[in-house]
């Protein structure tokens, strides 16, 4: 088992904000060695994203408390689950994957009321929160959640399936977002996250939009020189 230096709001707070976080999807692993992809990459990410889906909220199944227990074990790096789940479960799962060792829960702000007490919940039970906008949602549906939220994660293609390409409107909701969280008083402390679409040419363009930090899938794990791309990714600069 690797102890972890800091564990919920205390590594999240620590997550780098001069250059972009390397967020990297597990769903992009190779799930059959799962433990010799952590292992490759452990050098390398700054935040573990774990997805769960619950096939209605989202079309897929995906993952499970035991997974993220299990990954908790072998890293040192905080774990980002995010909740693609129905309003009725989010605040049973929000708990079910803390105490499996998630260290940040996002919600979707389309979870309404629930994804509100979802977030006040994880924060009573020490782990950080954070909300997520589906791409048909408009952007100022994550306004309540701003104050109590240490992400604010857009969806730049429909959720919950892998490998589409991202939408024309992404990076102008990015800017939307971003305004919001200026006239919160809250661009400081609340990172801003794309998700979905992520490819070569698509990253430098979510970066100059606002983005810190896009969830990497086979991005990163496709690529024999991790090392090479994630320098290239702390080199991209954002839009004055």
């Amino acid at each position: 088992m690797i102890s972890k230096p800091l564990s919920g709001p205390g590594a999240i707070a620590a997550l780098p904000r001069d250059r972009m976080i390397a967020e990297f999807s597990l769903w992009s692993a190779d799930l059959v060695n799962f433990e010799s992809d952590l292992k490759r990459i452990e050098p390398y990410v700054d935040l573990h994203h774990i997805d769960v889906a619950d096939g209605h909220f989202a079309p897929s199944f995906l993952f499970f408390p035991d997974l993220v227990a299990r990954i908790a074990r072998l890293t040192a790096k905080p774990i980002h689950v995010h909740l693609m789940v129905d309003a009725d479960i989010v605040e049973a799962q929000t708990r079910q994957f803390i105490e499996a060792g998630a260290d940040m829960i996002s919600v979707h702000a389309e979870n309404g009321e629930a994804g509100l007490r979802a977030v006040r919940l994880a924060r009573e039970l020490g782990a950080e929160a954070g909300v997520v906008l589906r791409l048909e949602t408009p952007v100022e549906e994550v306004a309540p959640f701003v104050s109590n939220v240490a992400f604010v994660t857009l969806l730049g293609t429909a959720i919950g399936v892998k490998g589409q390409s991202l939408s024309e409107k992404a990076c102008d909701r990015l800017g939307a977002a971003r305004a919001i969280l200026r006239e919160a008083g809250r661009e400081e402390t609340v990172v801003l996250a794309a998700d979905g679409g992520i490819r070569h040419e698509t990253v430098p363009l979510l970066r100059a939009a606002g983005a810190e930090t896009v969830v990497l899938g086979s991005l990163a794990f496709g690529d024999k020189d991790l090392a090479g791309r994630i320098g290239w990714l702390h080199g991209l600069k954002v839009a004055a």
